[in-house]
């Protein structure tokens, strides 16, 4: 791919309690919160955004950290043009104090914006209630936001945070112990909350795809794919399954586990 001119989509900024981040939007319909992975809104989170737009709902994508549009891929940009991407997109998480990354049990200060952005487009856009995917380093984020009631459809895409740096972040959660508590409440008022992972995926251990279940019970549904299902030309290991690691064919089981991802969506939001 190449750099994406993301020209569907309008561009605003939204803020909240002194907080200020750039939002794009495109697309009618229940809204439906996609927060980008690490190094940002790249061409195929684009990609992603215009298939749940293409349901019948409004995308919102929050411009958190990187440079949106931009590939990442080697092919685009060579080796250094990727290492610059990705250096900019951890440097401006390092130093912003939005971010939770090592500490477990913890929900980032950032979640606080996102929940009133999703206040504010759920009055915008109508409907049921609201969408959340997070992706990789935003992963938890839509657990985290699911403690209101106007968030229908949660999904965690190979949730990475706490960093699996030590045994006890490997089987954590980045969620405060009331928020999950109150998220826990609202499963067993009938709240479903989708996971999707590799399973040899080192930056989302199983261990933790197991806490969610011990805490969610059958409210957590996971998707666990085999590492053979990633797309073998990516760059990466296999981590990105509904992005970099998608392979876009009938019968694929990255591309069952994102039509399994857009089938969440129109159930919860769409479906009168």
């Amino acid at each position: 791919m190449a750099d994406d001119p993301l020209k569907d989509f309008t561009r605003e900024r939204f803020t909240h309690a002194g907080r200020s981040h750039g939002v794009l939007r495109s697309g009618a319909g229940p809204a439906v919160i996609v927060m980008a992975e690490i190094p940002g809104i790249t061409p195929k989170v684009a990609r992603f955004a215009r298939r749940v737009r293409d349901l019948g709902c409004t995308v919102v994508l929050p411009d958190l950290f990187g440079v949106a549009g931009r590939d990442p891929d080697p092919a685009a940009h060579g080796w250094a043009g990727t290492a610059l991407t990705g250096l900019r997109a951890v440097g401006r998480i390092c130093v912003s104090r939005e971010f939770t990354v090592f500490a477990a049990g913890r929900t980032s200060p950032v979640v606080t914006w996102l929940r009133a952005l999703a206040v504010h487009e759920h009055k915008r856009c109508g409907g049921p209630g609201v969408g959340a995917v997070g992706m990789c380093f935003t992963g938890g984020y839509a657990l985290a936001m699911a403690t209101d009631e106007r968030l229908l459809a949660p999904v965690l895409c190979q949730p990475s945070l706490p960093l699996a740096v030590t045994a006890r972040n490997r089987r954590s959660l980045d969620i405060s112990p009331a928020d999950l508590r109150a998220v826990r409440q609202r499963c067993e008022a009938g709240l479903t909350v989708l996971g999707v992972r590799f399973r040899g995926d080192r930056l989302v251990p199983g261990d933790r795809f197991a806490l969610l279940r011990e805490q969610l019970g059958e409210a957590f549904v996971g998707i666990e794919l085999d590492d053979s299902a990633a797309a073998p030309d990516a760059a990466t290991p296999p981590h990105s399954a509904l992005t970099e690691h998608l392979v876009d064919e009938p019968g694929q089981p990255t591309r069952q586990a994102l039509d399994r991802v857009l089938e969440h969506l129109r159930e919860r939001l769409l479906t009168s």
